[in-house]
């Protein structure tokens, strides 16, 4: 086969020199999209460099031109202290010494909230403690789950939640967290759970958006209405509030006041309304109040 000279090499000057035509490998791009498939000419070495760049970056972290999705790295808060995990009752009203007249959820506490596992800065990377509660049978966990609870030497217990505190040292697992001795009568709390589902409504009840006229030629009564220009920019804004499916998230309700301890009937009851309904489960932290149990920092 014959060859030719390179005009782009630095041999073509002298002319006895004959090397042979590198022709640049054609590939697909892997920066590129993957619908898009771009053709695009890479060098060898460009192309090695970012095989090599690609398999360094997590198949999770690559965002949408990796063709996975998004990494999303989410921060566990501060706590102010360890809490418990309950399940509600229900409510009722409570008369105060003197004579007042308050709405309270009672909130009860089955068997459980024990320490699974103490997690640490030099083994985890933060400081958590990890709490178990409900008992149920054996058969309901997988095996898996077992081998944790039965490593900590604690019973078989449907839900487990961690608590990330400033300090660990004084837990430990199998430890049994006593209600009365983490809260007090008077003392505020944070009660989180999932909201009662209330399935797909309108923008009128999940958004209290006002209705149109009802009467006077109207046909716009409960309808949406505009959401958003047509040429400009020409597509709806994300965020936009709007029907869809509402209840059954997470909820938290903050600074709620204990008003009553009952260690023989093992419930506690709360001043006002929590997340759910009865059965649902709660977790029950101490009340962050930002100079006093948490840093501002």
């Amino acid at each position: 086969m014959a060859v030719s000279p390179c005009p782009f090499s630095a041999a073509a000057a002298a002319p006895s020199a004959i090397v042979p035509i590198q022709i640049p490998r054609i590939s697909v791009s892997l920066l590129a999209r993957p619908t898009l498939a771009h053709l695009s000419i890479v060098s060898p070495s460009f192309l090695d460099s970012s095989l090599s760049l690609r398999a360094a970056i997590p198949r999770e972290g690559r965002g949408r031109s990796g063709g996975g999705r998004a990494s999303r790295v989410t921060g566990m808060s501060m706590e102010a202290g360890v809490g418990v995990m309950g399940t509600k009752l229900g409510m009722m009203s409570f008369f105060q010494p003197d004579g007042t007249v308050v709405p309270v959820t009672v909130v009860g506490f089955r068997e459980g909230n024990i320490v699974t596992q103490v997690k640490t800065t030099s083994t985890d990377g933060y400081d958590a403690v990890q709490i178990g509660y409900r008992r149920v049978r054996d058969r309901k966990l997988t095996r898996p789950e077992l081998g944790h609870l039965q490593k900590a030497g604690a019973i078989p217990m449907r839900h487990l939640q961690e608590f990330r505190l400033q300090s660990v040292d004084s837990f430990e697992p199998g430890q049994r967290l006593v209600v009365e001795d983490l809260f007090k009568e008077g003392d505020l709390v944070d009660v989180s759970g999932k909201s009662i589902g209330k399935g797909f409504q309108g923008g009128i009840k999940r958004h209290n958006f006002r209705r149109g006229p009802m009467t006077h030629g109207s046909k716009s009564h409960r309808a949406l209405g505009s959401i958003g220009a047509g040429t400009t920019p020409g597509r709806v804004f994300k965020g936009k509030k709007m029907p869809g499916r509402m209840g059954n998230a997470k909820t938290k309700v903050r600074k709620l006041k204990i008003v009553k301890i009952d260690s023989e009937l093992r419930v506690i009851m709360v001043n006002g309304a929590v997340p759910g309904k009865p059965g649902n489960l709660l977790r029950i932290t101490p009340a962050k109040i930002v100079g006093k149990n948490i840093p501002k920092n």
